[in-house]
């Protein structure tokens, strides 16, 4: 078998070396498998060009960038070369509308959800379908950026005029209802049809947000079966690939709320005790071997 890993060669294309990509490579290493790492800000292909030879055999998407990493899969896979995620994959799970649109079509329970393309409607849908309460997220972003929990009418005329000043896709208004979850949510991480890790990410003094990435506390997820399953399914539409699956509890039983095609992995290695990153190489260089 270390024969056989050693003769693929996995590229991790970034734009900003965190932890994660650290750990990828430094775990690639200890596991003998050949890796490369390829700052994507300094590829500029033209069209006819073939995939450059430095890119090896198949490419794990780490960009911090959202378009930068969505845009080079795209270019990189008319070269056919092999990236995960997909070009497809990222453009769902980089978008919260696509995903949720995804996740409602194939019978999977996620928040009630409704968009609006218009700031007057955008207030409309806030009181006539949400009651003057609810969730406003930016289509695109992570790290809990821009996300506003929304009480009354005055405090979502002040957003929502706002958010018309910036750039059109903030025009576009994405709205969830505001999920009383019991002071945590659940992080999955999906590889294929097997799961890696999971944890329990907890909200931190008056804080709502659970993000990790503004301090959200981490816990190891005890096995659930049932969540699982509800995790595996989550991203059955998707092409084969390691996602992020994100869950709520409610009181009506778990509910997906998003998936992310670029997670980071630092909170769940810890929290879990899994090795994350050698996971996730073992199933990339299966994926090249297929």
């Amino acid at each position: 078998m270390t024969g056989l890993v050693k003769m693929v060669t996995v590229s991790i294309l970034y734009d900003v070396l965190r932890w994660e990509e650290k750990e990828l490579l430094k775990k690639a290493s200890e596991m003998s498998i050949s890796v490369v790492s390829v700052d994507i800000r300094k590829f500029s292909p033209a069209l006819g060009d073939k995939c450059p030879k430095n890119l090896g055999d198949i490419s794990i998407q780490r960009s911090v960038g959202f378009y930068r990493g969505l845009f080079s899969t795209a270019v990189l896979e008319h070269m056919n070369h092999r990236v995960v995620n997909t070009y497809r994959s990222l453009e769902i799970t980089g978008n919260k509308m696509m995903t949720s649109l995804h996740l409602y079509q194939n019978g999977i329970r996620t928040p009630f959800t409704a968009f609006a393309f218009d700031e007057d409607a955008a207030l409309r849908l806030f009181m006539e379908r949400f009651n003057g309460e609810a969730v406003l997220k930016p289509i695109t972003g992570s790290w809990g950026r821009m996300i506003a929990l929304l009480k009354d009418k005055f405090a979502a005329q002040a957003v929502l005029h706002d958010r018309s000043l910036m750039h059109p896709i903030q025009s576009v208004y994405y709205f969830q209802e505001f999920v009383r979850k019991p002071g945590r949510d659940i992080r999955i991480i999906v590889a294929g049809e097997e799961i890696i890790a999971g944890m329990y990410r907890y909200q931190t003094g008056d804080e709502w947000r659970t993000n990790a990435a503004i301090g959200g506390r981490v816990e190891k997820l005890p096995k659930d079966s049932e969540i699982e399953e509800l995790a595996i399914k989550s991203v059955s539409f998707l092409d084969t690939g390691i996602y992020g699956v994100d869950i709520m509890e409610t009181d009506g039983g778990p509910v997906v709320n998003e998936i992310n095609g670029t997670m980071e992995f630092r909170g769940t290695t810890a929290a879990s005790g899994t090795d994350v990153a050698s996971e996730m190489l073992k199933f990339v260089v299966k994926q090249e071997k297929c």
